[in-house]
């Protein structure tokens, strides 16, 4: 059975277990996909990449949230009102 593999770089989970930080290093900032019998069984991503991934995430939420109250009433307050 055929597996797609969303990344360029390629480890064993041996490979992972001799040198995990070497593994990550192979990854060269990007996600390295773990096998396990030659089928991807997770991806190691870095911490900065997982950091910007959930910022991404985050923003797509936002942005649908505001997608939704587009066009909704606008109720103007002061602070002394809060």
């Amino acid at each position: 059975m055929a597996h797609a593999v969303h990344a360029t770089t390629v480890a064993s989970i041996s490979d992972l277990k001799k040198n995990p930080m070497g593994t990550v290093a192979a990854g060269e900032g990007f996600p390295v996909a773990i096998l396990n019998r030659n089928e991807p069984a997770f991806y190691c991503i870095p911490a900065k990449a997982y950091e910007e991934l959930l910022e991404r995430l985050e923003d797509l939420e936002l942005n649908a949230i505001a997608d939704a109250r587009e066009g909704q009433a606008i109720h103007k307050v002061s602070l002394d009102e809060l």
